[in-house]
């Protein structure tokens, strides 16, 4: 059985990009979120998740704000990792203070992506 993963990026592109990765060279079954909204609803309407990779900065609720959302519906066990243009020491610390498992860089390589991730969870 595929592992199963919530994607929310605002972006279209990546979006789809990090989705078709995911799933073709990661093995992932992704569902795909447009907005931190849509993403609470979809867990709260009953998506059960293994790994959610979140976007730090959209519009309506940010990555911080949709993680502090999400946690409430999700099982404890689920690792988030946040998607970020914006990759100084700071902001990486920051992101991990809120309980992600780790920071993915944007742009990604996509080839590359599944394997990043892999490592993340790894550790």
């Amino acid at each position: 059985m595929a592992r199963r993963l919530l994607l929310v990026d605002d972006d279209d592109a990546i979006r789809e990009i990090a989705r078709i990765s995911l799933e073709r060279v990661g093995g992932w079954d992704v569902v795909a979120a447009g907005s931190g909204e849509a993403a609470v609803e979809i867990v709260a309407a009953g998506g059960a998740f293994d790994l959610v990779v979140l976007d730090v900065m959209m519009p309506g609720i940010d990555g911080p704000t949709t993680l502090a959302r999400l946690r409430g519906l999700l099982s404890p066990t689920v690792p988030v990792i946040f998607l970020t243009a914006k990759l100084q020491a700071a902001d990486r610390a920051r992101l991990l203070g809120l309980g992600a498992v780790g920071v993915v860089a944007k742009p990604f390589d996509p080839m590359a992506l599944p394997a990043e991730i892999d490592g993340i969870l790894a550790v």
